[in-house]
């Protein structure tokens, strides 16, 4: 029981304190200890405190709750009774004696019948007459979807339609005068304000978890949503709360529960949220026509940030934007100007501080937007006008098939002031790998330093030096020539299993 003996001292120790100081200070006779006690005080006054209590959720979650329901998916085919009963006949008493009640022949190829499996997750209310938000993970590829309301109602739902890149789902049942969400402007959302979570995690209907933003404008590069800026959480989410709503304190959704970061498959204090403006968004259009048109630029650029070697590279002031390293033909941003080795800093007015920013901006608005980009290049800023296209279905992949081998056209000679040694390409081989006629030099061998801990290796193809094109091992040695050590030099690579990135190397001179 040391506690409290502890906190009883501690109150009589302040409280000698606050008397010394009512005391005069002018007496000779004031005791030393309580002039060291008075001297001790702050002269200032303190800062009043930044945070001030708990919150209390509970007239949040009697509001809100009603309108959040449970979803459980069944996804295989329904066998009815009739066809059970008849393979039922079929199996011999001693197998149904030694196996057990349940036990099933083999199909076809040896295989079993395909069990049907079950899954479950949330979802939220968005109009009375029966639409719902969720994820479409949550109902992708199920045969039957039912929703589970708080009065314990049971509907059978249709999937008006889903969005695999948002990871969005609408589902509609028949019924009026449900209760529904309100929904919050996203965009208000700061990193330390509270936030809730209401869902169904394993199971358990209108479970309740909170805790605080924890950042906004996330870019989760483990998950194929490059056109969503996740919000992130530490309110716990688990299977089950995927589709259910993430509320801030005035029980308006601000986004939908999608993805957690987890090493075990539980929750670990960090979860990803939906942004409501997207969904909703997403929302509308599968409801008015049935699909989701995404603006397009038509650049393709490094997914990593700039790295401070290539800043130095390119002569930028930081490492803030895109690095462009590809130009879609015949796309928007080709028609308006924009070329390989631009690097984004802002489009519509949003600056862009890394690569995921980018994506959310132009995917989120409609074909034919017109929008402003603002590049550096050559150390000067430009701004172009971009009419947005239309981001297919099924994009394109823009980098090259992968290839077994390395390319054998012409001699290799000896190693450059990067330590690379390189190969010309022929037209046929160019064509083998993808490439345009007369595009890019191979790289034959590695024997820098440098070049080695970039990550280049034999087979690649240097498409450029900087912004030159270059399209013979001649070409390159005249871009490179003047080079010295301690100097950074921006090659564009195709890779040998596709892709196009700019790579910074800086020789030390034992190249």
């Amino acid at each position: 029981m040391k506690t409290p003996v502890s906190a009883f001292a501690l109150i009589l120790l302040v409280s000698a304190a606050a008397t010394a100081v009512a005391l005069p200070i002018a007496t000779a006779r004031t005791p030393a200890g309580a002039a060291v006690a008075a001297a001790a005080q702050p002269t200032t006054v303190p800062a009043a405190p930044l945070v001030s209590g708990l919150p209390d959720f509970t007239r949040l979650v009697e509001e809100v709750g009603p309108a959040v329901v449970k979803i459980d998916t069944t996804i295989g085919a329904r066998r009815s009774q009739s066809t059970d009963e008849e393979l039922e006949e079929q199996i011999p008493e001693i197998f149904r004696r030694f196996f057990g009640p349940g036990f099933q022949f083999p199909g076809p190829g040896g295989r079993s019948p395909a069990p049907r499996g079950r899954a479950m997750g949330t979802g939220f209310i968005i109009s009375g007459d029966g639409y719902i938000l969720t994820n479409h993970h949550v109902i992708d590829r199920a045969d039957e979807v039912k929703v589970t309301l708080t009065d314990r109602r049971q509907f059978e739902a249709t999937v008006v339609g889903s969005d695999e890149r948002s990871d969005v789902a609408v589902l509609k049942i028949d019924a009026k005068d449900l209760p529904v969400v309100r929904t919050g402007d996203a965009s208000t959302v700061k990193p330390g304000q509270w936030a809730v979570a209401i869902g169904s995690p394993f199971g358990f209907e209108q479970t309740v978890t909170a805790g605080i933003i924890s950042a906004v404008g996330r870019s989760n590069r483990y998950a194929n949503q490059q056109y969503v800026p996740f919000i992130q959480t530490d309110v716990a989410i688990n299977q089950g709360n995927s589709g259910g709503p993430l509320l801030n304190t005035r029980g308006e959704v601000i986004g939908i529960n999608s993805q957690i970061f987890s090493n075990s498959g539980g929750y670990m204090g960090v979860a990803f949220a939906i942004p409501i403006d997207v969904a909703m968004n997403v929302a509308e259009q599968i409801k008015e026509t049935g699909r989701v048109r995404r603006g397009q630029l038509g650049v393709v650029f490094q997914a990593t940030p700039i790295t401070t070697e290539q800043a130095r590279g390119f002569k930028l002031p930081d490492t803030l934007g895109a690095l462009v390293s590809e130009v879609v033909p015949g796309s928007a941003a080709e028609k308006a100007g924009i070329e390989v080795g631009d690097v984004i800093r802002s489009a519509d007015g949003v600056v862009i501080r890394q690569p995921g920013d980018l994506p959310p901006i132009v995917g989120n608005k409609a074909p034919g937007t017109r929008i402003k980009v603002v590049v550096l290049r050559d150390g000067r800023e430009r701004s172009f006008d971009v009419v947005l296209g239309e981001l297919e279905d099924d994009p394109v992949a823009s980098a090259a098939p992968a290839r077994p081998g390395g390319p054998s056209a012409g001699p290799a000679g000896a190693a450059n002031v990067l330590g690379l040694v390189m190969q010309d390409l022929g037209e046929a081989q160019r064509r083998q790998l993808g490439l345009q006629a007369g595009e890019g030099v191979a790289i034959a061998r590695v024997e820098g330093r440098a070049a080695r801990e970039a990550g280049l290796s034999p087979g690649d193809v240097v498409l450029r030096v900087g912004r030159t094109p270059v399209d013979s091992v001649a070409a390159l040695e005249r871009e490179l020539r003047g080079v010295k050590p301690g100097q950074t030099v921006m090659l564009l690579v195709r890779g040998r299993s596709g892709g196009t990135r700019f790579v910074a190397i800086t020789p030390d001179g034992d190249d």
